[in-house]
């Protein structure tokens, strides 16, 4: 399970569904804490697996070295890849911040919201920009332009990512809201509600088919392998739009809960079919290493990287 800069703006830019973000993905699922490296032609393989050119694939790797997520070395003519401690340290906070996400109701909060305002001048187009995309990482939105809001005790890190980008024109405070007339605004609807819930519900509608075939023992591991990777990369956008919410915020019929628990499961039942596809590429190039292949777990206590159950299909798969 990794984490992109869709999770963490301060990351390398690794765009859901580009080569880095998928090498990443397939690292933390199937790789998680290894320290021996893998060949370079057996993650080109599992790139193809995704429509990725053997030019594309070498290409994300040598960017992966450039950004220090990957470190190289050679034997001879073969050349073998590795994850920086950096590399880890992001997959851990990544995959914190999924298991985590949506897991509450928010029955402790307290009713008092973070804000921040700040002033940054028009002209340096730049720092807003980035400015926007750190501070709805930590779960704000503007309530008004430059006015961002939370249900969350994160002041003191939406202060120190200004601090970071050189604002220094800016504050911070927590504030309880009193009843309102009708006509005021809400705090909550700096988010877009309605919205986020036909995402939700348009994530359920394009994974319960692929739940269904799991079902049915229809999905090869080819196919379970590519499934499970994007089904993370559809999940995960979620954390970067949706505050969490305190329950009692929420609409009744709210549709986060269907969304989560379709992905739970299907992401681990995916799990084992898509292993055995990890085991049969790596394999094809290091027979010893394919013992070495998890299957990272999002419902296991504590979540983790967990072993391949041994059944015949992983069997054959290791040859």
């Amino acid at each position: 399970m990794a984490q992109t800069s869709e999770d963490d703006p301060r990351a390398p830019r690794t765009r859901a569904g580009s080569p880095p973000s998928l090498l990443l993905t397939l690292l933390g699922d199937y790789w998680w804490a290894q320290t021996d490296p893998l060949p370079s032609a057996a993650l080109v393989d599992l790139l193809a697996d995704f429509g990725v050119s053997d030019v594309a694939a070498r290409a994300a790797l040598s960017r992966m070295v450039k950004h220090g997520l990957l470190v190289s070395a050679r034997s001879g003519r073969h050349t073998f890849y590795s994850l920086t401690p950096r590399a880890q340290a992001i997959m851990r906070t990544g995959a914190e911040r999924i298991v985590a996400f949506g897991a509450g109701d928010g029955a402790d909060w307290d009713g008092r919201w973070s804000l921040v305002a700040f002033s940054v001048p028009e002209a340096n187009r730049s720092a807003r920009e980035a400015l926007r995309t750190r501070l709805r990482w930590l779960g704000f939105a503007p309530l008004y332009d430059a006015l961002w809001i939370s249900p969350h005790a994160r002041h003191d890190e939406a202060l120190a990512e200004l601090g970071d980008l050189g604002v220094t024109r800016a504050t911070a405070f927590v504030a309880a809201c009193p009843p309102l007339p009708d006509a005021a605004l809400a705090p909550e609807s700096a988010w877009d509600l309605d919205g986020l819930a036909e995402l939700y519900r348009g994530f359920v509608a394009t994974w319960e088919p692929t739940h269904a075939a799991l079902n049915k023992g229809a999905i090869s591991p080819v196919e379970a392998l590519v499934k499970r990777t994007e089904l993370m990369d559809a999940w995960r956008a979620f954390p970067g739009v949706d505050p969490d919410l305190p329950r009692r915020l929420l609409p009744a019929d709210w549709p986060r809960d269907r969304a989560r628990d379709l992905f739970l499961d299907t992401y681990e039942q995916l799990g084992a079919p898509a292993s055995v596809r990890v085991r049969q590429v790596i394999s094809g190039y290091a027979p010893e290493l394919a013992d070495r292949v998890v299957q990272f777990s999002v419902v296991a206590d504590p979540p983790g990287p967990r072993p391949v159950p041994v059944t015949s299909a992983v069997r054959a798969a290791a040859g």
